[in-house]
């Protein structure tokens, strides 16, 4: 699982973190902490999600180059089906607190996925889309909306769906992508 977002304190808990907020989450409830790797630009941890063993990581490259990182993990863990890789990043064109989950699809203009799918030279693998809303005054502001925290009013809502995100990306390893998608692309 690949939890996509920027490098940096001055892009914790943005909303294009989302993402990687997530994957950071999972490897805590199982008593894990990502650290450093040798071979790939990413933080990385080893778990075990019920009989499965799980490469979780968030890449240190920035978002529009996850590619750079994502493809190296993919050979370190031996992973030849795309369909065994789980990128879990931020998505406008979902509100606030909306989660949904796919295999494969287009990018809607996400530059994080756009670098994976040149790398990877595939589109399917699993991806779980946390919604962070459009910004307002349109598309042209949509930079600087994931680049941002988000006010009050949308920061729970994002914080729910940022802990949804971990409960799929679980689902996804224990029951597989289209349980989990029938279990929470129905909210």
């Amino acid at each position: 699982m690949v939890g996509l977002g920027n490098p940096g304190k001055e892009y914790a808990h943005t909303r294009h973190n989302a993402g990687a907020d997530a994957v950071e989450l999972v490897a805590s409830r199982h008593g894990e902490r990502l650290k450093a790797s040798k071979d790939a630009s990413a933080l990385v941890a080893e778990l075990r999600i019920g009989d499965a063993r799980v490469a979780a990581a968030v890449p240190t490259t920035f978002m529009n180059d996850s590619g750079r990182a994502v493809a190296p993990l993919m050979r370190r863990f031996g992973i030849d089906d795309p369909a065994k890789l789980v990128v879990v990043h931020d998505e406008l064109d979902l509100e606030p607190g909306r989660l949904k989950l796919k295999v494969g699809g287009g990018l809607a203009g996400h530059n994080g996925l756009r670098s994976i799918v040149a790398h990877l030279h595939t589109h399917d693998f699993v991806r779980v889309r946390i919604g962070v809303g459009k910004p307002p005054g349109g598309a042209q502001r949509g930079v600087d909306h994931v680049l941002t925290r988000p006010p009050k009013s949308e920061a729970g809502a994002l914080a729910v769906s940022v802990a949804q995100a971990a409960d799929a990306v679980e689902a996804i390893v224990v029951d597989g992508p289209e349980a989990a998608m029938v279990r929470f692309n129905a909210r």
